[in-house]
């Protein structure tokens, strides 16, 4: 499995077919117990998890099917959380991405006033708030209703790829993702959506 720059990829399977476990592998959180997850050149998998945590911080963009937010934060706070982590906070970065997400206007408000596509849109713009060079989403639009989770995938889609990020996207829904390349995970083995 490979997936290059400004790339979108998808990983497709059921619930519980793995998907979860595999993006945690290739983001670094689990270490494998055969095989090896290169970022780029290096084989992470021998790194020391302060390494990968910091590294994941900087070149790494992440989101889930819950948007875990934090409820005493703004919308604008959250997105910009990353920035804070790295000990470079910029409100104007963290407010042009929630613009360019349809939340001009929500950026002061907390998770709790959000509508859950508006929390998970949050999600995107922290995940992409530090430029990250590969966007793993896990599931981003599996609590969402189908017009929400379209308008959250179109706009995470565009941005990473107007930030130059890969993308691999994992779900269970074959129609949101229909006629992206990738792959499906079958007991534990990925098969091409090509073949």
């Amino acid at each position: 499995m490979e997936v290059g720059e400004g790339e979108v990829r998808v990983l497709l399977g059921p619930s519980g077919s793995g998907k979860t476990t595999l993006v945690h592998l290739l983001a670094g959180i689990l270490e494998p117990h055969g095989g090896t997850v290169y970022w780029g050149e290096h084989p992470i998998s021998c790194w020391p998890e302060e390494r990968r945590v910091r590294l994941r911080r900087r070149y790494l963009g992440l989101v889930f099917q819950h948007h875990y937010l934090l409820p005493e934060l703004s919308a604008l706070e959250n997105a910009m959380l990353s920035g804070w982590l790295l000990g470079r906070p910029d409100p104007g970065r963290a407010r042009a991405l929630l613009d360019r997400l349809g939340l001009s206007g929500r950026a002061r408000l907390k998770p709790e006033a959000l509508s859950g596509g508006e929390r998970q849109r949050v999600a995107v713009a922290r995940a992409l708030y530090a430029r990250p060079r590969l966007l793993l989403a896990d599931e981003p639009t599996g609590a969402l209703d189908p017009g929400n989770a379209r308008a959250v995938l179109e706009a995470l889609l565009s941005l990473a790829r107007e930030e130059g990020a890969a993308v691999l996207l994992a779900t269970h829904d074959e129609r949101l993702v229909s006629g992206l390349p990738g792959w499906r995970l079958e007991a534990g083995r990925l098969v091409s959506l090509e073949s």
